[in-house]
């Protein structure tokens, strides 16, 4: 059973620097990230996949990067100047078969943006 483990959710104030951690059993699967926000449902917000190539949805394109490290086996979300709106569980999941779709997914994390 392969399980991802997601971390570094927090509550901060909106401008503020967030990072969230994935880990992963091989950082060279393409992985990608999921926002769902109150009572809405969860829309993929970037991803790498199987090229290398990054992929970022137009909501948090010049703000959001993505990073991975192989030791451990880790893909990180660095959110910069976070908005409201980022507010909401933040999933990764990895081992994709194209586009948005994944097989394996962590239980999310928990971010909190105030005003």
């Amino acid at each position: 059973q392969v399980r991802l483990l997601e971390s570094g959710g927090a509550s901060v104030q909106a401008g503020e620097s967030l990072t969230l951690s994935c880990v992963v059993p091989d950082t060279r699967w393409n992985m990608a990230w999921f926002h769902q926000a109150p009572g809405k449902e969860r829309e993929g917000v970037d991803r790498i996949d199987g090229d290398g190539s990054m992929v970022y949805s137009d909501t948090v394109k010049g703000r959001f990067t993505l990073s991975k490290n192989n030791r451990p086996n880790t893909f990180q979300l660095h959110m910069n100047n976070v908005k409201t709106e980022d507010s909401g569980i933040y999933t990764c999941a990895a081992f994709g078969s194209g586009g948005w779709n994944y097989r394996y997914w962590g239980q999310g994390t928990q971010v909190n943006v105030s005003s």
